[in-house]
């Protein structure tokens, strides 16, 4: 396996492959979670790269090499600014992959967290991704939106946008929330994971909405993993899974 650290325009991130891939060797993006870094997602792209999958793992704005040294609390209120530019720069690793004609098979996109949250919101704006893995995301970013607001009143922590900009917010983020823009990925191949116990991001953030589907028979193109003793870490056998799942659908 042969993992190179590259730039892409502004972008770090690492490539990892193997010597027999080629222009047709399908391709997954990774992001990494909220506070995490590239590096940490390597144990995916191992799984991914032994089925046959070439593996692009960016570094978020304001993380591993992008770092700026922030505060958490800085880096939370940040939040939505970073997954906003996350989902521009998939579409921008995207366009490279053309020109450095590494996207002549199919391409899917996967996340962990923030990483899960990010994927969810390119389903909703970009129809070429083949397949995509959200483990621990949400499928409504105006819904997590609240609930985060919600949370830091409950908390006392002074929220850093007047009611106005709220409302701008939740207003801006309805063009990337996965559950108003059905049409886009309907068809295609979406395996979820989540942890029950999860009180980073709420399991009820991505199950209510596939259970709804469900009901609507909707999601017979969805794959839900839950684990009923998880948290906010992805089990082995979730890996395991997701990444089988994703080649799978690659292949």
């Amino acid at each position: 396996m042969i993992v190179n650290k590259e730039q892409w325009k502004s972008i770090p991130l690492l490539h990892v492959y193997d010597e027999t891939m080629d222009e047709q060797t399908p391709v997954v993006i990774f992001l990494h979670g909220f506070l995490s870094a590239k590096e940490h997602n390597l144990h995916y792209a191992y799984q991914f790269v032994q089925q046959g999958v070439r593996v692009i793992l960016p570094d978020a704005l304001l993380h591993g090499e992008r770092s700026n040294q922030l505060t958490e609390d800085q880096m939370n209120f940040n939040f939505w600014k970073i997954v906003l530019k996350s989902v521009e720069e998939v579409h921008t690793i995207y366009e490279e992959l053309k020109l450095k004609k590494l996207a002549g098979s199919k391409v899917g996109i996967a996340g962990t967290s923030m990483g899960g949250i990010v994927t969810s919101g390119c389903l909703a704006i970009y129809p070429w991704i083949e397949t995509a893995g959200i483990c621990m995301g949400t499928t409504s970013y105006t819904k997590l939106a609240l609930h985060q607001v919600e949370e830091l009143k409950q908390k006392g922590v002074t929220f850093p946008l007047s009611e106005e900009q709220q409302t701008g917010l939740i207003q801006m983020l309805q063009k990337f929330d996965m559950e108003q823009h059905e049409d886009l990925w309907a068809n295609k191949p979406i395996i979820f994971w989540h942890g029950e116990r999860d009180t980073v991001v709420p399991y009820h953030m991505s199950r209510d909405y596939v259970e709804q589907l469900e009901k609507e028979k909707k999601a017979e193109h969805i794959t839900y993993l839950a684990e009923q003793k998880a948290g906010h870490a992805v089990s082995r056998n979730g890996i395991l899974q997701v990444t089988q799942f994703m080649a799978q659908c690659l292949a």
